[in-house]
C-alpha cells in the first residue's frame, strides 16, 4: 500500500464557494500512482468548511451561499459567542452542517468524481484568511 501525504495553503477567498479541485491535483500529484485507493482532504478550521458539488455552473455555488445565509442568519441575539464579529458564530453552524472533510475514491490514477462534481472550499468568514488543508491519499 501506498500513502501519500500534503499540507496545502489556500490563498485567502471571499464568503461563498470556491472550485478547489485543481489545486488538490496540483499538490499531490502522487494520487497519479495509486491505481485503486482512497482521497481524504480535511480542512484545520472551524469557520470554513467542505463539500462536493456542481463544478460547472458557478450559479449553483452562488445558490448555495444565498441557501446557507437564510438558513443560518447572523446577528441573532441569542448568540453567545459574538466578540470575534456578526459572521464568526454562523460560520461556525454552517462548517459542522457540511463537514471538516470529504473521501473520494481513486481510481486509474484520477479522483473518482462523477463528471460534474468538483471539491468546494466553503468560506464562511467575510475575511477568513488562508486556509490549511490535509490532503491524505492511500492505496495500491
Amino acid at each position: 500500500m501506498k500513502i501519500y501525504q500534503q499540507p496545502v495553503t489556500l490563498r485567502q477567498r471571499t464568503r461563498g464557494f470556491h472550485l478547489i479541485t485543481g489545486e488538490i491535483l496540483n499538490a499531490l500529484p502522487q494520487i497519479g500512482r495509486i491505481t485503486t485507493g482512497i482521497c481524504q482532504v480535511f480542512i484545520q478550521h472551524t469557520s470554513a468548511s467542505l463539500t462536493i458539488n456542481e463544478n460547472a455552473d458557478p450559479t449553483v455555488r452562488k445558490d448555495f451561499e444565498m441557501y446557507f445565509n437564510k438558513t443560518v442568519r447572523e446577528n441573532d441575539p441569542d448568540y453567545k459567542h459574538d466578540y470575534e464579529g456578526s459572521d464568526d458564530m454562523p460560520a461556525h453552524l454552517k462548517a459542522s452542517l457540511l463537514g471538516s472533510s470529504v473521501l473520494i475514491p481513486i481510481r486509474n490514477g484520477e479522483l473518482a468524481l462523477g463528471v460534474w462534481q468538483g471539491i468546494y472550499l466553503c468560506e464562511h468568514r467575510d475575511y477568513g484568511g488562508t486556509r490549511n488543508l490535509i490532503v491524505t491519499a492511500w492505496g495500491e
